[in-house]
């Protein structure tokens, strides 16, 4: 791949605290690189990003561009975007993110992309974490943070890269995997791919670019079908909870906040591992990461280590307050089956009430899959729904919150913009208001959504620690 950043020395980063810039942008900040960026929405990302101390700019303007040689963009950035307007008028070069990464990944002999609509964060930070375990020099990518990365990425000099690959507008493309972990392929980012079978074709095409070794979900048949159809012919390995599977987990015991079982290879036990995070998705998840560690070049102990020592993601059933017995968590669950294997979880581990307090987003999403986002929900005691983050979408679709509410039992929406406090930069305080004086002790309160409803989730805590 053509290296497009050699002999450049300031890069622009527009949109500087996504999920999938800021460890693009910690990456070359290491590597030394003068690095800018903007972004309209403050998030705890931004506060990590400046404290790298790189300059944010709070708005998207012309003039924030100046002196960039190079600019990088996400896919949620408009083409009307005045910074990427200008960047391209001036002649200064302009590459999206997928690209960046995708100069990452040829870099390194040994790049294992995770790619899926479920789970790749959770199961690249747990890759990350056995190889790291193993004492492998290895980089990184991670569209989450975590502790032992200080962040969301790292550079290595073992040619090893664990790389989350996003699927969404068919970005992963642009990667050049050596091996690849299929999770499952499931409906979502219908907005881009229309219907199941050009999504398939996506990771079909993806399988196609994988260089050495497919690992993939047995159990799943959409990915069955997609590698199927690829022109794939090296080794394939399967994982799944089938016995026909080549990995497969046995003798489970769920406890309240983990699980252990018996990692079993083409028949043959090899030990018993233990993970320290909640929900029989985070089993599978576990298995993924060691068939894929173990391609890798990790070994058992390494697996056993590396899998304890993992509590999880940022944003991934992440505990923002516990007291009083009342505890308040974070998640990204965005898509129903997510939303459900996370209430599943929170089911699983508490005996009080569960609290779904849930961002859509997507107007897309939201409508496509109303009937199903509705259903998943319902899992929980009690639903609250914030207003649609539309992001990169405009409401074509006419659809708005109290649509999912009128299909939930005693589901309320609580908007920002009827209360006027997006005006007066109280983001989600009615709220966290509203959660504060009807919680009681042993709720467990969820917040979950792709957006910026993390935010929620610590204003409820702030107001449960004043109190």
């Amino acid at each position: 791949m053509f290296d497009f950043i050699k002999n450049k020395k300031h890069i622009h980063f527009i949109g500087i605290g996504g999920s999938g810039m800021y460890p693009l942008a910690q990456i070359l900040h290491k590597q030394g690189f003068c690095i800018t960026g903007s972004d309209n929405n403050e998030t705890v990302t931004l506060d990590a990003v400046r404290k790298m101390g790189i300059t944010v700019f709070g708005q998207h303007k012309t003039e924030n561009i100046k002196g960039a040689d190079l600019v990088i963009y996400s896919s949620a950035i408009s083409d009307e975007n005045p910074e990427l307007r200008a960047a391209r008028e001036s002649n200064i070069a302009v590459h999206d993110r997928a690209e960046l990464l995708g100069l990452f990944t040829s870099r390194h002999e040994k790049a294992v992309c995770v790619v899926g609509t479920h789970g790749k964060t959770t199961v690249t930070s747990m890759l990350v974490h056995i190889l790291l375990a193993a004492e492998l020099d290895i980089s990184a990518f991670v569209g989450g943070k975590l502790k032992i990365l200080g962040g969301s990425a790292r550079i290595g000099n073992s040619g090893i890269m664990a790389v989350e690959a996003c699927e969404f507008n068919r970005n992963f493309l642009k990667l050049s995997p050596d091996i690849t972990v299929i999770l499952n392929i499931d409906e979502d980012h219908m907005d881009c791919f229309k219907n199941m079978d050009n999504l398939r074709k996506a990771y079909t095409d993806f399988c196609n670019l994988t260089s050495d070794l497919l690992i993939m979900n047995g159990d799943d048949i959409n990915t069955r079908v997609a590698v199927i159809n690829s022109n794939f012919r090296k080794k394939i390995i399967t994982f799944g909870f089938d016995r026909k599977n080549d990995y497969f987990p046995q003798n489970i015991k769920k406890e309240s906040f983990g699980s252990s079982f018996e990692l079993y290879r083409n028949g043959e036990l090899l030990g018993e591992i233990k993970i320290s995070v909640p929900g029989e998705h985070n089993i599978i998840n576990a298995v993924a990461a060691c068939a894929a560690a173990l391609s890798a070049g990790a070994d058992l102990n390494s697996l056993k280590k590396g899998l304890l020592e993992f509590t999880g993601a940022g944003r991934r059933f992440e505990q923002i307050y516990s007291n009083n017995g009342i505890t308040v968590v974070d998640d990204y669950a965005h898509h129903p089956a997510e939303i459900s294997a996370t209430l599943n979880a929170a089911k699983g581990m508490s005996s009080g009430r569960i609290w779904a307090v849930h961002q859509p987003f997507t107007f897309s999403r939201t409508a496509l899959l109303l009937d199903d986002f509705a259903e998943v929900l319902s899992l929980a005691d009690k639903v609250v729904l914030t207003d649609i983050m539309g992001g990169r979408e405009d409401n074509t679709y006419g659809i708005k919150s109290e649509d999912l509410a009128d299909k939930i039992p005693d589901a309320v929406v609580i908007s920002d913009f009827k209360s006027g406090s997006v005006e007066n930069n109280i983001r989600f305080e009615p709220v966290s208001e509203y959660i504060a004086q009807n919680a009681r002790s042993g709720d467990l309160i969820i917040t979950m959504g792709c957006g910026d409803v993390d935010k929620a989730a610590r204003l409820i805590a702030e107001k449960f620690q004043k109190a």
